[in-house]
């Protein structure tokens, strides 16, 4: 593999001296592309036989890519050395050495005596195509292109898109191939989304490899080879992204930089949902918003499944159905309720349908490998497929959301699109019910994009709202998805099952694809497949109250498990912990804005905050909801305790955010009483919270009942809000809640950026972490109940001041508070 060849440019075209964009090196066969796209970014181009491969050899082909978003800014200047033996080259806050020889390769952290290596990769290779009739499509090699990469002992890898699992994938063979599996198990793979980028943590450290290749790719990571994780695509090259830290919120951030952030969702849909598909027609849906209300249980939506369309055939509605679906809408509305309708790419294959008829006219659908249309069957039978890969199909897609804008829909949820397909006209060698091998996609194979064709579905649907209902915020739910997904789509995590394995399952799924720079995603509540039981859905609703949406949906033929279905008891349970969510709604809302700039997810594993904690590293039972609020649901059948691991800090109980008890020191495990109606919760010291009231449904996100739950640290503490319409382009008020040790007083101090309109807000302070407060300026009153100062402020308050007999080096238990002098 000896490169004996370099060139440095710049957009092509050969720089002056050492500097340039683009550093390219070939040898005989191979030739290998780096540049630095972002600031703490190297991206190491691979491409193995690229003589054989490429006709242009040895110039790099320009590659389309779905996930990298489409405004990335010019690549920044690299410096290249030649030094006899090994290559050098520098730029973006890292550096790349390649040994000109062997054709291994490092990625480092700055150059010199002090860089630390992040990547280390001592083989990669690759096979030249066979030789062998073009329409002969028996068979395919799906290890084409191969990469090693060292995997260091302790070395924790998070991530790789939707899997099941620990939270940690070392010692797992994972497939990038989008698949719909239903039901999937524990050991389930591949599943529906697949996002080949890692996040590394290290001895405390972080780093990420996103491998941007949507072919079917495999990654053993480090099971067949314990000290090596090891990729294999079908396709030609290898395109490899290092992103730098060190901590893992840095390395998210470099990812969003690369990919997309996601947007802002509207508020109401992080309200509580339900779905089933069963429910037939308007009166179906009218019974179960009653149901709702009638039990004082909070709901924002539901969700109707293929059973409103008209013989299965998308952007319908059955009239014997839904007579008047555009007034239904507005009913339910009426009622704080929106309604999420499916839609599926399968189009009917029928005469005089017009979708069916503009896709053929058009141009628009997948073809075999002979060239004619392919034709399958998925809820139509027949069904064609529309190419999303191409972008005047994803124009054309989005085109067609005027039928639901008219209707008033502001949002829906895109399924059956990795894509799903029951069989086809003309067998062909197919990876599950999906689309052949060869299956055509403009002049690119299946096997190439099979797992991007839903970013384009969902990019058609974002697009379609954007044109049609510009004045609200979309709310696209997908079920399959590729690197940059977020940018379009929140992400389930598909057809679970009503088990208790299941609703374990859900938080390291959830937080996976969290680390996987999918900020937010859920889990179906209470199970999609089989029978749920009382108990199994109430601990489920209680896990649920962090999923970044919370939806109830269930499948055809189950028993029915709408939360009243289970006796009075369960029902209670229930709706405490939906008025819990709503409560929550402040913190869970700005949450969901910081995810939209800082890539953070809204449910956090440990890991995030805690990178050099081994227990913390492991421990996907629990969540946080920022980096303060720790979540220790229950997750198995019969359970009235769990064990709870609390990283460093202090930590105080706040059990269904009302429940104050003990506070713990961290670093250790603790035991919880978590009886059914209690969800053990802890506040870390030093942080601050805002809630609300429970409601029926959201309205907006300008809160005119506003607490703070402070746990007052040594040094103050701190917490943030964000408040806009909730809905709309429009900006928001972002407020930073302050407060600052000095000496005997506690200054706390309310900093808003930004206008959120103008509206009475009245709000409160419950302080838990204090003793010997002897006086207070500034609120309207104040007292101890339940072992917590609680202060009333007075409206457009800025700041307030308590005075304490100590410096709070000695922090108490809440039942410890000393009474105010």
């Amino acid at each position: 593999m000896r490169f004996s060849s370099f060139a440095v440019e710049n957009g092509g075209v050969a720089a002056a001296g050492g500097q340039g964009s683009e550093v390219r090196v070939w040898g005989e066969s191979d030739v290998l592309v780096v540049s630095a796209p972002l600031p703490g970014v190297l991206r190491v181009r691979l491409m193995p036989e690229a003589r054989a491969n490429s006709l242009g050899f040895p110039r790099a082909p320009v590659k389309q890519s779905f996930a990298v978003r489409p405004d990335l800014p010019d690549g920044l200047s690299l410096n290249a050395a030649d030094l006899d033996d090994e290559l050098l080259v520098i730029g973006g806050g890292l550096s790349f050495r390649l040994d000109r020889v062997s054709g291994a390769w490092q990625v480092l952290t700055g150059s010199g005596s002090s860089a630390r290596v992040l990547v280390s990769a001592p083989s990669w290779g690759g096979e030249a195509p066979a030789q062998r009739p073009a329409l002969d499509a028996e068979r395919f090699n799906l290890r084409r292109s191969r990469l090693s990469l060292e995997a260091p002992e302790g070395a924790a890898f998070l991530g790789f898109g939707e899997r099941v699992g620990p939270i940690d994938k070392r010692g797992m063979h994972l497939t990038f191939w989008n698949t719909d599996c239903f039901p999937h198990h524990t050991e389930t793979d591949p599943l529906y989304v697949s996002v080949p980028f890692t996040t590394v943590l290290h001895g405390g450290r972080a780093h990420g490899v996103f491998v941007d290749e949507p072919w079917r790719m495999e990654a053993d990571v480090a099971r067949a080879h314990p000290h090596e994780v090891r990729w294999a695509s079908a396709g030609p090259e290898l395109d490899v992204y290092v992103l730098s830290g060190p901590r893992p919120a840095d390395v998210l951030r470099r990812y969003a930089d690369l990919t997309g952030y996601a947007p802002m969702p509207p508020l109401w849909a992080l309200g509580a949902g339900q779905s089933r598909w069963g429910y037939r027609t308007a009166e179906d849906l009218r019974a179960v918003i009653q149901g709702y209300r009638d039990r004082g249980l909070p709901l924002d939506s539901v969700y109707v499944d293929i059973d409103y369309m008209d013989a299965y055939k998308v952007w319908t509605v059955s009239r014997a159905n839904f007579p008047d679906l555009r007034a239904f809408v507005r009913e339910a509305a009426a009622q704080g309720v929106k309604l999420v309708p499916i839609i599926d790419p399968g189009v009917k294959v029928e005469a005089g349908y017009d979708v069916y008829e503009e896709a053929v006219r058009g141009d628009h659908l997948v073809r075999t490998a002979r060239g004619d249309v392919l034709v399958g069957e998925v809820w139509p039978d027949p069904a064609v497929f529309p190419d999303f890969t191409r972008p005047e199909v994803v124009g054309w897609w989005a085109g067609r959301h005027k039928f639901f804008a008219d209707l008033g829909i502001q949002g829906q949820w895109n399924d059956m699109n990795e894509p799903a397909c029951f069989s086809l006209r003309e067998p062909r060698e197919t990876e599950g019910k999906t689309l052949p091998y060869d299956a055509r996609h403009g002049n690119r194979s299946h096997l190439e994009v099979h797992n991007a064709y839903a970013n384009g579905m969902s990019e058609a649907s974002r697009a379609g709202y954007a044109k049609f209902s510009p004045q609200v915020r979309p709310w696209i739910l997908t079920r399959a998805g590729y690197a940059g997904i977020q940018r379009h789509a929140t992400v389930w995590t598909g057809d679970n099952t009503a088990t208790w394995s299941h609703l374990s399952l859900s938080l390291p799924m959830i937080q996976g694809l969290g680390l996987s720079g999918i900020p937010f995603a859920g889990a179906d509540v209470g199970g999609f497949g089989g029978d749920t039981t009382g108990e199994l859905l109430a601990r489920w609703y209680q896990a649920a109250v962090g999923y970044a949406f919370l939806r109830n949906h269930s499948a055809l033929g189950t028993a029915d498990q709408e939360p009243w279905r289970f006796g009075d008891t369960f029902t209670d349970v229930i709706r405490a912990a939906l008025e819990l969510r709503y409560r929550l709604l402040p913190h869970l809302y700005t949450l969901a804005q910081a995810a939209t700039r800082t890539a953070l997810p809204v449910m956090r594993p440990l890991a995030l905050h805690w990178p050099a904690d081994e227990d913390a590293v492991r421990e996907d039972t629990q969540y946080l909801l920022g980096e303060g609020l720790m979540v220790a649901p229950v997750l198995r059948a019969g359970h009235r305790r769990r064990l709870v691991y609390l990283p460093a800090g202090r930590w105080a109980e706040v059990f269904n955010l009302s429940e104050f008890g003990a506070v713990h020191a961290g670093a250790q495990h603790v035991v919880a009483n978590a009886p059914l109606h209690t969800l053990p919760m802890y506040l870390r010291a030093g942080e601050a919270v805002p809630v609300t009231e429970a409601a029926l449904h959201t309205t907006s996100a300008r809160w005119e009942r506003l607490s703070w739950l402070v746990h007052a640290g040594r040094d103050g503490f701190i917490g943030q809000l964000f408040e806009d319409a909730g809905d709309g382009l429009a900006g928001g008020r972002l407020t930073r809640l302050v407060g600052e040790r000095q000496g005997t007083r506690l200054v706390i101090r309310r900093e808003a950026e930004g206008d959120a309109g103008t509206f009475e807000q009245r709000e409160a302070l419950h302080i838990l972490g204090l003793s010997h407060v002897r006086e207070v300026q500034g609120a309207a009153s104040f007292a101890y109940e339940d072992g917590v100062l609680r202060l009333t402020l007075p409206a457009r308050w800025q700041s307030v001041t308590l005075h304490l007999d100590d410096d709070g080096d000695d922090e108490v238990l809440p039942g410890d508070l000393l009474p105010i002098d």
